[in-house]
């Protein structure tokens, strides 16, 4: 049973990913700094299939000089990591002019740095398998724009940089690497949207509907599996065509 990370995979978008992945026949650990109100009946649901399996462990991600223990420490409990998923963000919204020095900092460290130094370590830990999948979860916000959002926008267009570069990188080791810029979602990450803006966005988009947790969650199983073998560098859109 391969072992795949979720990052922030604990609640919202990343539990999607992890129960969906679990459900396919992954060993999903969700690592996250706390563990969601859902996520039992997730890990539950995912052992009646008994085709894959839903672990979590607690683990903060800004705490960057621990994390290559932790990629050593799974390593050893669940075996050869084939998948990593960096999901987990920040998603604190503001005008740039007056947010804060230190909460800018924080954003950055977790939605760029830490993903950057955790797929470093995975990436390690792949070369002696001969392969694995790594997926960046970015947003289409990072080549659209979005107003009061510069800081975040900025993080999920560099992932999407470092999603194609390191494609190249580690393509001949059989590694791939992908992106997902998923639209706007029903998430935590935009519960700060009015009804009204929820609606103009839909009315914006090709199919006049937000996109779902369901359809990312997808996206992710399809770039995992054997049928995207030959994808890397790339990145799938999810956005019920607001970008189109």
């Amino acid at each position: 049973m391969p072992s795949v990370l979720v990052t922030g995979g604990s609640r919202g978008l990343g539990l999607g990913i992890a129960r969906k992945l679990g459900l396919a026949g992954y060993c999903v650990i969700a690592i996250a700094r706390q563990e969601g109100a859902e996520f039992a009946g997730a890990v539950e649901e995912v052992g009646r299939t008994r085709r894959g399996s839903l672990h979590f462990r607690p683990f903060d991600l800004s705490a960057v000089s621990h994390i290559r223990e932790l990629i050593k420490e799974l390593r050893k409990e669940f075996g050869p990591i084939y998948g990593l998923i960096n999901n987990a963000a920040r998603g604190t919204s503001g005008l740039l002019a007056v947010m804060r020095d230190q909460e800018i900092e924080r954003l950055v460290q977790l939605n760029l740095v830490s993903p950057l130094i955790l797929t470093k370590y995975v990436i390690r830990s792949m070369l002696p398998d001969g392969g694995g999948r790594i997926v960046n979860i970015a947003s289409i916000v990072g080549f659209t724009g979005f107003s009061g959002l510069a800081a975040y926008a900025a993080t999920k267009a560099s992932l999407l940089g470092f999603t194609r570069s390191l494609a190249r990188e580690v393509g001949q080791l059989g590694i791939t690497v992908n992106a997902i810029a998923p639209g706007f979602l029903d998430t935590a990450m935009t519960q700060d949207l009015t009804d009204h803006d929820r609606e103009r966005i839909a009315r914006r988009s090709a199919l006049r509907r937000l996109a779902e947790i369901e359809d990312v969650a997808n996206g992710v199983d399809f770039l995992m599996s054997d049928k995207a073998k030959n994808i890397t560098g790339t990145v799938l859109v999810i956005d019920a065509g607001s970008t189109a």
